[in-house]
């Protein structure tokens, strides 16, 4: 079948149609923005989706990924403020916010983004002393991230973090910071184990002031109760012998009888329980006790007269026993003299 001139030109047009549609036919993946340029001047930006561009006319300047991206810095040699050399590497995180500022504004993102970074790596870590610059990464970090977030806001892209990985000194400087740490620990721990002996010192001496404390007021306690007690037993031998007074005055002889036969008793008691006494020889009969007291009251008669008591009846004789069969040995009437014809 020939085709005729008609049908060759409505097929090529048909072609070119196509050809049209699929090159104004544009599709932007997510996470990621086109710049549309005309005649190479940049007039919009793409979202992610399905777009149509105008052939011929309009291209795409710049693919750009607008997702949070991970720059490393690689090591490099840092002199701190006390003239300390040491090495030092990072980590950048940043995103394109505005895809037009990040093609136009800027060449070679990446490059620039790495290179202002590690200027302010250089410059934040070369205003610190060593000690502080090891011990103040945090601070570091902020003072980083401030910097360079502040330096590329005008390129469209926001640094998110940048993180100090590593911070390497010279060996050498390794070694005696290892030593100063070590006497650092060892002064620590005799000032501590000073600070635990003066505490236990202190508390000893505490603990034996509130002993002697303790003690005192309970010497004093006693001797004051000592001398209560002193007190009132000589008020109560006062009172008994005023009341032995008052009976003897009033001619109460058996007053007088009982006292002394009292303090009789207390006196054999006495000798008895002295340690230096072993044997006591003394008449222990009820009679001799008996007969002293009978005495004492004869004194007590001629000196107070008969007035107060009549004189005691005389005792009865007792009667004599019976006794079936007379004993072998008499009793002898003296136990300290064992010959009776004596």
């Amino acid at each position: 079948m020939l085709l005729g001139g008609f049908d060759i030109v409505v097929i090529v047009l048909v072609i070119f149609v196509i050809l049209v549609l699929f090159a104004g036919i544009k599709t932007v993946p997510q996470g990621y923005r086109y710049t549309i340029e005309r005649f190479g001047r940049y007039t919009r930006t793409l979202e992610p989706g399905l777009n149509l561009i105008t052939p011929f006319i309009e291209r795409v300047g710049a693919r750009l990924n607008v997702m949070e991206q991970v720059l490393n810095v690689p090591t490099q040699e840092v002199i701190t403020k006390d003239n300390a050399s040491v090495s030092a590497d990072a980590v950048a995180f940043y995103q394109v916010l505005n895809a037009a500022q990040s093609a136009y504004q800027v060449s070679n993102l990446e490059n620039a983004i790495l290179n202002l970074t590690m200027t302010n790596i250089r410059s934040v870590m070369g205003s610190m002393d060593l000690d502080e610059l090891l011990s103040n990464r945090d601070a570091i970090n902020d003072r980083l991230l401030r910097v360079v977030d502040e330096a590329v806001q005008p390129w469209g892209i926001k640094v998110t973090r940048v993180e100090i990985k590593d911070i390497q000194p010279p060996r050498d400087l390794v070694d005696a910071m290892a030593r100063q740490m070590k006497a650092e620990r060892e002064k620590r721990a005799q000032v501590l184990e000073a600070e635990g002996a003066r505490n236990a010192q202190i508390l000893r001496a505490e603990g034996a002031k509130q002993s002697a404390i303790l003690q005192a007021e309970g010497q004093r306690e006693a001797a004051f109760r000592n001398a209560e007690a002193r007190e009132r037993l000589a008020e109560a031998e006062a009172k008994a012998t005023r009341m032995v007074s008052e009976a003897i005055a009033a001619g109460d002889v058996q007053a007088i009888n009982y006292f002394v036969a009292q303090k009789y008793t207390e006196a054999l008691a006495s000798v008895g329980s002295a340690p230096n006494s072993k044997i006591v020889l003394m008449p222990m009969e009820a009679s001799s006790i008996l007969s002293s007291l009978g005495g004492i009251g004869a004194i007590a008669r001629e000196v107070f007269g008969d007035a107060g008591n009549p004189p005691p009846p005389p005792p009865r004789p007792r009667p004599a026993q019976v006794r079936s069969t007379p004993p072998i040995n008499p009793p002898n009437p003296n136990p300290f003299n064992p010959d009776p014809e004596r």
